[in-house]
């Protein structure tokens, strides 16, 4: 494991929640065996996945005891039809009461939902009593909701959400894409604050993995300048064939919570590209072993 230098880097991850996909779910025997009790437990819909693969392993999660999370991307949804279902399976067959919305990976929508602020407006979560609501972060922006680079569209969004968050009694926070750049996150984490954004920020944190892997997903799911630091790490070949572990940008995370604790960083959220067990031990790990001191 890399060296820990910030002696709160245990507190910054406790309390971490983690997204799994149904297949990836299926390799766990036993999820109470592995993650603490009460672990808010995010289901990520992947295109083509039939929903009753999704409600089987929210089902499977909340029988273990866990709050369970699932994404509702509005690009995959036809009508509200099919929302009202999606809505009613979680809901009956498998206890939830909270979502992920956000807008999906595709550019094209099937339906009649583009975004996830439609399916605020839709009225369905709240009608059914879903009091905890997730909305998605881009620390390097969205080229699906900002073609351009820009930021426009997905500041505009995120100040509609909070005036949302305002008048309403729905809990809310940021749960951001992974980065791997510190400065990155600080930066975005400071601008949307200063635009009197105050919901709470779910940092999104690629857990240990293969480099490979990695830069695999990063341009997959659009990571952009902080992949810098995985192209730097490929070109020391003493870290060629090493795996990632996320410890540097945690740790600077931690340090500048440390310094601010206004940071508006609530909790760290792991995206388990290597494997949920890996993660898992990695966290683990971290809170056996005794902090070293730089």
């Amino acid at each position: 494991m890399e060296k820990i230098i910030n002696s709160n880097f245990k507190n910054f991850i406790s309390g971490y929640s983690i997204e799994v996909i149904p297949r990836s779910a299926a390799k766990i025997e036993s999820f109470a065996e592995i993650l603490p009790k009460d672990t808010r437990v995010y289901i990520a819909h992947i295109q083509d996945e039939e929903i009753e693969a999704m409600v089987a392993t929210a089902k499977r999660l909340y029988e273990e005891g866990f709050n369970v999370m699932p994404h509702i991307p509005a690009r995959m949804i036809k009508n509200h039809s099919m929302l009202y279902d999606w809505i009613s399976m979680y809901q009956n067959e498998a206890g939830v009461n909270e979502a992920l919305l956000l807008a999906g990976g595709s550019n094209t929508p099937i339906g009649d939902f583009d975004s996830s602020i439609q399916l605020i407006e839709s009225g369905l979560f709240d009608k059914a009593g879903f009091k905890r609501l997730h909305i998605a972060g881009h620390p390097e922006g969205c080229r699906d909701i900002d073609p351009d680079g820009g930021c426009k569209n997905v500041s505009a969004a995120l100040s509609w959400k909070q005036e949302f968050s305002k008048r309403t009694d729905a809990s809310m926070a940021i749960n951001t894409q992974f980065c791997f750049d510190a400065e990155v996150v600080k930066e975005w984490a400071e601008n949307i604050r200063k635009s009197g954004i105050d919901i709470p920020i779910h940092i999104g944190i690629a857990g240990p993995a293969k480099l490979q892997t990695l830069l695999k997903f990063s341009l997959e799911c659009g990571v952009g300048a902080s992949m810098k630091v995985l192209t730097k790490r490929a070109k020391d070949i003493t870290k060629l064939l090493l795996p990632y572990e996320p410890t540097q940008i945690i740790n600077a995370l931690a340090i500048f919570k440390d310094n601010f604790p206004d940071f508006n960083i609530e909790q760290v959220h792991f995206f388990p590209l290597g494997g949920i067990k890996h993660t898992v031990d990695w966290v683990n790990e971290v809170h056996r072993d005794d902090l070293q001191k730089a």
